[in-house]
């Protein structure tokens, strides 16, 4: 691509004022989830209902499922395939 051939940022700004950023969006779930089970909100052994989760905060499954995997990595997090998931 050619720098002429650039579209010029005021132009995408105008097409698409906010970046869409899923990233942000699992970093920020698994951050709150996080709080949640380290302050003792969410209890060891209690199911956590992606759902819910969903719901509650108003994103897509596929953003809780990266919270969850991230959760479960740091070991905060069992996943129990076709059972669910619950705090560690």
């Amino acid at each position: 691509m050619r720098s002429g051939d650039r579209i010029p940022d005021g132009v995408l700004k105008k097409i698409f004022p906010k970046k869409f950023n899923r990233a942000t969006a699992s970093e920020t779930v698994y951050a709150q989830l996080k709080q949640m089970i380290l302050s003792g909100r969410l209890k060891k052994g209690q199911r956590l209902m992606r759902g819910e989760i969903v719901k509650s905060l108003n994103v897509s499954e596929v953003v809780v499922s990266r919270a969850f995997s991230q959760l479960k990595k740091d070991g905060l997090v069992i996943i129990k395939g076709r059972v669910g998931s619950f705090v560690a």
